[in-house]
Formats: structure tokens, C-alpha cells, sequence
């Protein structure tokens, strides 16, 4: 029993490091500057702290957003929400290949600062990554 509850303590203490909740208040105002330059419709923006970055997540229209920022405000990457039917023919084919019996969860649209796109496919504790074209990029573990 002691390990398993020092296993579960250890988990979350790992999660706790990885992304951290913040309130409004905690975020510098120079990053709060940022976001709301980029996003003046956003509401109940929601907050964390990841790696040194803030984290906002939001719906606009009812659709999830996320964006993270850098101490600066700057974005390192903004993240949107799309209907698992918007993703590309190679990028199921591919799923459907690599992930038998696998069901796609979620699916988003990426834009890094330089404007790359990529698409995201959730299945089962990870992330797999695509290329606009629907090509391979890499599997990210949850």
C-alpha cells in the first residue's frame, strides 16, 4: 500500500511540475498584454504554467483555443480545436495503419511562431503529429 500510495503522490507531483493551474492575477501583465493584443474576444481564459511559458485556454464561438505565450507575451504557439472529420485523408489512412482499432479523441490545428502548421490526432495517452501535407512527423506520449 505505501507504494502505491507513494507511486500516485510521485504522478501527480510530476504532473503538478509539467503544467500548473495559475490564476488571472499570477500571469505578468506583459504576458496578459500579449494575449489580449491577439485575443480581445476571449473570455474566461483559463491558465497555466508550463516550462516557463503561460498557457491560456478559451472558446471563442464554442470553439477551444489555446495559446501559449513566452515571459516576453510572445506566442510560441497557438492551438485550435477542429472536428476529427477536418483532418486529411493520409492523416487517417495513416491512423488507420499504424493504430488499428485505435479511435481518433480530439484533433487540433497548430501554428507555431513562424507560422508552420501542423495537425494533431489524440489517441489513447498520446499525440500524434502531422505536416499540412498529412505526413508523419512524430508521436508525442502523453
Amino acid at each position: 500500500m505505501k507504494k502505491l500510495t507513494f507511486l500516485v503522490a510521485a504522478l501527480a507531483g510530476i504532473s503538478f511540475v509539467c503544467a500548473q493551474r495559475i490564476q488571472e492575477k499570477d500571469v505578468p501583465s506583459n504576458v496578459k498584454a500579449g494575449f489580449q493584443k491577439h485575443f480581445p474576444e476571449a473570455k474566461n481564459v483559463k491558465w497555466e504554467k508550463e516550462e516557463g511559458n503561460y498557457e491560456a485556454g478559451f472558446k471563442v464561438q464554442k470553439v477551444e483555443h489555446s495559446v501559449l505565450l513566452d515571459a516576453y507575451g510572445n506566442i510560441v504557439e497557438s492551438e485550435v480545436t477542429i472536428n476529427r472529420s477536418e483532418l486529411s485523408a493520409p492523416i487517417k489512412d495513416y491512423i488507420t495503419k499504424h493504430y488499428p482499432g485505435k479511435r481518433i479523441k480530439e484533433a487540433a490545428k497548430i501554428t507555431d511562431a513562424k507560422g508552420v502548421l501542423t495537425y494533431e490526432a489524440e489517441i489513447e495517452g498520446m499525440d500524434i503529429i502531422f505536416d499540412k501535407s498529412g505526413t508523419f512527423i512524430k508521436e508525442v506520449k502523453d
